[in-house]
């Protein structure tokens, strides 16, 4: 497949290393050299130039191009570009942009027109993300698979989870309501076996069905963490925005911002929304206690600065809330943010980075995430009429080492699989991936005659 991107920020950058694991065609456009040096350690070819200019994206192949992807800082230049590679030839065209009028249903087939398929948006995804976090203050990391039928945790396990120093084939059997389909250990990600244990703070991801999520509570010790009503957001960036105009019904959500102006935009914005916006610095200690910190269950950290909302999340920790969630844009401070135990970690360059990839992939993959904790991804699957998973059962397939089936849907219902497991033509099955290439995974879902 021939992908060609223009722009070598967070988002281009994440999204070709992803490619160049796939050995996929790639080229990476940018006319500021420096980005461009940053992946000289990647299978991905470099092109020094304006991402609008037609006599590079010419010469960059973008004429036999299947995907073409926008993703400069500037929204204008993604739209422009789109449009010129649609012109040239190229097959499908996504754009990076910051307008969230462009989404709405009725502009879809405007923007089709001008040759832009699809649009991304990386606000709106972390907020999605920040809500469904905070609807389990007890949970890390969640991710609906079909629509919630099934479900994977990532839990940090303290003293008081009853799951600890077992053998995990005496924990989780082929009858029981989960399977622990990863664990994050220090600095090391492990593919759990039968004689593996889970051990106090780890991360573990657990996959299990949402009617089951209160036993999970139960087992990992979580039951006495009250679950969230009240959330004070630090920085009143458009992710804040996007989180406050979606969160449920039951919560109560304040912004802190310090631009006064900002604060004026926020309270014509957000209207009628019941959100309370604050004028003043969420690091002040005063200020937080007069806004009730003592009586807040999450702290969401979202200023353009990693540090800042790394420390800022620490205080609140310090300060008795239970749930911290902290924007972290800078990939590098990643693994201090959780070394440093703050709590859920988003990077809304990352996730739109992996919402693009997934476009690129076939159509027997409908939903895909990269977990950054734990250098994987997780991926939806449909399986197709004669394709290899439903020839024999789960134990006899011959999956890649460090590919795991967590789950299935089947018409509708959640279901967990074990060796024995027999998947079926159009089951949707969940698939997790360590440091494997998806499309090795992706052919065992095609159609096919041959076994």
């Amino acid at each position: 497949m021939k992908i060609v991107i223009v722009g070598a920020g967070a988002v281009g950058t994440h999204l070709s290393k992803l490619l160049s694991r796939e050995h996929e065609d790639c080229v990476l456009i940018d006319e500021r050299e420096n980005c461009l040096n940053r992946l000289s350690d990647y299978d991905v070819m470099t092109y020094l130039a304006s991402p609008t200019s037609i006599k590079a994206l010419k010469e960059a192949g973008t004429a036999n191009a299947d995907l073409f992807v926008g993703v400069t800082p500037e929204e204008s230049t993604n739209i422009t570009a789109c449009m010129i590679a649609h012109a040239l030839g190229a097959k499908k065209t996504v754009a990076r942009i910051d307008n969230y009028e462009y989404l709405s249903p009725q502009n879809k087939v405007f923007f089709q027109g001008l040759g832009i398929d699809s649009m991304v948006y990386p606000e709106v995804l972390a907020a999605i993300d920040i809500n469904n976090g905070l609807k389990l203050s007890w949970v890390r990391q969640r991710w609906d698979v079909h629509g919630g039928a099934l479900v994977l945790l990532g839990i940090k396990l303290r003293e008081t989870a009853e799951v600890l120093n077992q053998p995990l084939r005496e924990l989780s059997g082929p009858d029981d309501p989960y399977h622990i389909v990863a664990i994050k250990r220090g600095g090391e990600t492990i593919i759990p076996g039968g004689m593996d244990e889970l051990r106090v703070n780890d991360l573990a991801y657990f996959m299990t069905t949402k009617e089951y999520i209160p036993y999970i509570r139960k087992i990992v010790g979580k039951e006495h963490y009250t679950d969230v009503k009240n959330v004070i957001i630090m920085g009143g960036g458009k992710t804040a925005l996007r989180a406050a105009l979606t969160k449920p019904d039951y919560m109560n959500v304040r912004i802190i911002e310090s631009d006064s102006k900002r604060c004026e935009q926020l309270n014509e914005l957000l209207g009628d929304n019941d959100t309370m916006v604050i004028h003043g610095d969420g690091r002040d200690l005063g200020l937080l206690e007069e806004e009730g910190i003592k009586n807040t269950q999450a702290f969401v950290a979202l200023t353009g600065n990693a540090e800042t909302n790394i420390l800022a999340c620490l205080t609140a920790k310090k300060l008795g809330v239970r749930k911290t969630v902290a924007m972290v844009e800078n990939l590098d401070y990643v693994s201090m943010a959780e070394g440093l135990d703050i709590g859920t970690i988003i990077n809304k360059k990352t996730v739109a980075a992996s919402h693009i990839y997934q476009m690129m992939l076939g159509a027997e993959v409908s939903n895909m995430r990269s977990l950054m904790l734990v250098d994987s991804e997780v991926a939806e699957f449909t399986a197709a009429e004669g394709s290899r998973v439903t020839k024999k059962v789960v134990k006899d397939l011959g999956l890649p080492f460090g590919v795991t089936i967590g789950g299935l849907v089947r018409k509708g219902h959640g279901m967990l699989v074990n060796g024995n497991s027999q998947i079926q033509v159009g089951d949707s099955v969940m698939v997790f991936c360590h440091e494997q290439k998806l499309n090795n995974v992706e052919k065992y879902f095609k159609q096919s005659t041959i076994w």
